[in-house]
């Protein structure tokens, strides 16, 4: 079967188009009636189609989790009607060519696609309420979260009150020697290669130079450059490595570790504490980050307040 999804903007995906408003039974089922406009099954239904195939892996939930996926579609359908709603209230109109746009790109998509040109006309009125329907919202999302510029005093006051967000984190440099070894290895190929790698750790602790040491056995792509790695942070390591590496001293070579990778000697050639930046290098980013958490908190005040304010009578169970 073709399916047509028209993807994500603002606050919920689109669903697919279904079978069109005119040929829908007059006993159709209603999902919930939200300050008294229903809304149907249908709705519901689409809308957790599409969830699925943009969140999940062949379009299945992973085992335990179906409810909370039901309950959250739920959650996103009705904020979707009250935001529609509160967008109409605001005398928002849709934007002139979006649907346009959205019809070009089925257009392009489809091209060869006989279903699509077979049913094109029939599916054009739904696609053009669902993109309106959006676009209000989007406008309406866009209303909402426009905040005024922060000023200096207000970022830098975010600055002090949240460092750990400019704050420079610890790097090290560190230069290796790897064997490599494949993980499907016998236990005799890992043997030897721990064992060539403390001959090699025994030749760098009897004065043999690490660098040349590295260019002559390391397999790493650091081997060019004597085993140097860089400098790496928090996060680049794996957390055994980081475990160990975080024992290292500088300048001092350490005994081989066993990697996933193989036998690795590891020498650690700087290490940069973490550092909290000036204010006067970050203003800008601490102005747009308080920029952008004062858009939220305004933006989730509103939804639960058009939450609160509104009647929803639930008529289906949310979970199936």
């Amino acid at each position: 079967m073709l399916v047509f999804v028209t993807g994500t903007v603002a606050s919920a995906p689109l669903a697919q188009p279904s079978q069109g408003l005119a040929t829908l039974p007059a006993t159709e089922p209603i999902f919930a009636i939200i300050n008294g406009k229903r809304v149907f099954v249908r709705d519901y239904d689409a809308l957790f189609a599409t969830v699925l195939r943009q969140r999940f892996y062949h379009g299945k939930i992973p085992e335990g989790q179906a409810e909370i996926v039901q309950k959250e579609v739920a959650d996103l359908l009705i904020s979707r009607e009250l935001l529609l709603a509160a967008a109409m209230r605001q005398g928002l109109k849709p934007e002139a060519g979006k649907f346009e746009q959205m019809v070009a790109a089925y257009d392009a998509r489809y091209a060869a696609a006989p279903e699509w040109q077979q049913r094109r006309a029939q599916l054009l009125p739904e696609i053009k309420e669902q993109v309106e329907r959006q676009n209000l919202i989007e406008q309406y999302e866009k209303s909402v979260r426009h905040v005024p510029r922060p000023t200096v005093k207000e970022a830098r006051a975010y600055y002090e009150q949240n460092p750990a967000l400019f704050t420079q984190p610890e790097k090290l440099r560190l230069s290796v020697i790897l064997l490599k070894v494949d993980p499907a290895a016998s236990k005799e190929i890992w043997e030897k290669a721990r064992a060539d790698a403390q001959a090699i750790y025994a030749r760098i602790k009897a004065g043999a130079d690490f660098a040349e040491q590295a260019r002559q056995h390391s397999k790493h792509e650091s081997a060019i450059r004597g085993g140097d790695l860089g400098y790496l942070h928090g996060g680049m390591l794996t957390e055994a490595l980081q475990s160990a590496v975080n024992k290292f001293a500088v300048g001092v070579v350490n005994e081989p570790l066993i990697t996933l990778e193989g036998a690795a000697i590891y020498r650690l050639e700087e290490r940069a504490p973490a550092k909290l930046q000036d204010f006067a290098a970050v203003q800008v980013r601490a102005q747009d980050l308080l920029e952008r958490d004062k858009a939220e908190q305004l933006w989730r005040k509103t939804l639960d307040e058009l939450r609160a304010a509104a009647k929803i009578e639930m008529m289906q169970p949310i979970t199936k």
